[in-house]
């Protein structure tokens, strides 16, 4: 599973930042965007766990053309296959169902653009990392996958070339590549050498019930836009609402929105999670700000007993 809540509400945020329309617009335009912009995620993931097997490649055909240079040295024809025959890098290669989700995916085609190959794999080469691995000719599953994740986290994950290629093949990348970065390195710790085919194929969302939330926050939060903004409105009266950050604006009806209509999910959870999201995408103050509204408003919804919560701890 690939998708975080979080995540979600991040994707739903973006969607409804952009909106442009009012509560009566159709928006089943900006819904399929929300859910394509979710579901671009996985062409992500696959661009840069294929990556991970064009360097494999890219380090066979280095061996090959050493083998047949016309002045071929001792070491050029009996090269250390150390990196070639890495156990996880051919449980990555061989593994027929991801094989067939990178051919089948327009996004992934790194003949094109083979000179990102070429910037990863010389990164790896010249690496300490690379150096002390190349010591020894032989290595187990578990030595392997140690160093895979090694090059993973500390040359592949934050390469400023492959950020900037990202940035250029899609904008809406950026925001996703965290997360999915995230989800390589788990599957690359956890990899064990008898993982099954479907192991590097991971789903999406953890379940429908998640897709299901993406949608009806969405959906809610849109509809009922005119109504919560009379309630943010009551709370903000010493404030300047042009002075008030749209993306805080759109994170309190977003709140809002989720207290009111999801049963299930606590108070605290919710509160928590918007409070996050804004330190991250939006004011230094804003987690301030919307914290102080939140909790006005909450102690409104218990007084007035319109807080709806099933289940325990869910104030």
């Amino acid at each position: 599973m690939m998708l975080s809540r979080r995540h979600i509400r991040v994707k739903v945020m973006q969607t409804i930042y952009a909106f442009k329309g009012s509560e009566s617009d159709d928006f089943s335009k900006d819904q399929k965007f929300l859910l394509f912009s979710i579901e671009n995620m996985y062409n992500l993931y696959l661009l840069i766990i294929s990556l991970l097997i064009e360097v494999q490649k890219r380090a066979e055909d280095d061996l090959q053309k050493k083998q047949n240079k016309h002045l071929a040295t001792k070491e050029d024809k009996d090269p250390n296959r150390k990196f070639v025959n890495n156990e996880l890098l051919k449980l990555l290669k061989d593994n027929i169902q991801l094989d067939d989700e990178i051919k089948r995916n327009g996004h992934v085609n790194w003949e094109l653009d083979n000179e990102y190959v070429d910037v990863i794999f010389k990164a790896i080469t010249s690496s300490d990392l690379y150096a002390d691995y190349m010591q020894t000719r032989v290595s187990d599953f578990k030595e392997d996958r140690s160093f895979i994740v090694d090059v993973f986290k500390d040359i592949v994950a934050p390469n400023e070339k492959l950020y900037d290629y990202i940035e250029d093949k899609n904008l809406t990348w950026l925001d996703d590549l965290p997360t999915v970065n995230t989800t390589i390195l788990k599957l690359l710790r956890k990899a064990k050498a008898t993982s099954p085919e479907k192991y590097f194929t991971p789903k999406l969302y953890k379940d429908i019930e998640d897709k299901q939330f993406a949608i009806t926050l969405f959906k809610k939060t849109l509809l009922n836009r005119t109504a919560i903004n009379k309630e943010i409105a009551l709370k903000t009266t010493n404030w300047d609402s042009e002075r008030i950050a749209n993306v805080d604006y759109v994170l309190l009806q977003m709140a809002i929105s989720e207290i009111k209509n999801f049963p299930s999910i606590p108070v605290k959870v919710t509160m928590n999670e918007y409070l996050e999201i804004s330190k991250e995408y939006s004011t230094p103050k804003s987690s301030i700000f919307i914290n102080g509204i939140l909790d006005k408003l909450v102690k409104e919804y218990e007084a007035d007993g319109v807080l709806n919560k099933i289940g325990r701890g869910l104030m």
